[in-house]
């Protein structure tokens, strides 16, 4: 499954990624980032920016500026190309999307929990229209894979 070799780069997030932050800072489990980046791309690498948004987050220049400009490594936030050497980083990237749901992570289907399902509404429609329907496609695919990741840890624990 092509899927693999992305879950490994963005496990690695947590088990001693490049960029180090408290761990309560990282609100979105490496699941929902799986989940976050098959539903918006594919996780394809390959397509670098799509209408001004990058990687396989499909990051915008807004929600990078709202997370804080984060850079990869030897890079300066002042440069031109800051940005999308970030979008096009998967670990800048995701810890991107870990920054900006510290800063607007909500409950956005009156569930009463936050969660996942919250934080790619948030991301996909921003946090002041998350509580709107989200777009079929996307919705679809995101909630496929958060289904299949629970029954996968539902089997793998009963094992």
């Amino acid at each position: 499954m092509h899927n693999t070799h992305i879950l490994f780069l963005l496990l690695g997030l947590t088990i001693g990624g490049l960029y180090v932050q408290a761990e309560n800072a990282k609100p979105i489990t490496e699941q929902c980032l799986l989940c976050m980046c098959e539903a918006l791309s594919g996780c394809n690498a390959t397509a670098v920016c799509v209408n001004g948004a990058c990687g396989i987050f499909r990051i915008t220049w807004d929600q990078w500026v709202d997370s804080g400009r984060l850079t990869i490594q030897g890079d300066s936030p002042l440069t031109d190309t800051s940005f999308t050497n970030c979008a096009n980083d998967p670990y800048c990237a995701a810890d991107t999307l870990q920054s900006y749901m510290v800063k607007y992570g909500q409950d956005c289907n009156n569930d009463e929990i936050e969660d996942c399902y919250d934080y790619g509404a948030i991301h996909y429609m921003g946090p002041f229209n998350c509580k709107a329907d989200m777009p079929y496609t996307y919705e679809s695919i995101f909630k496929r894979c958060l289904r299949n990741a629970i029954r996968d840890q539902k089997r793998q624990s009963s094992s």
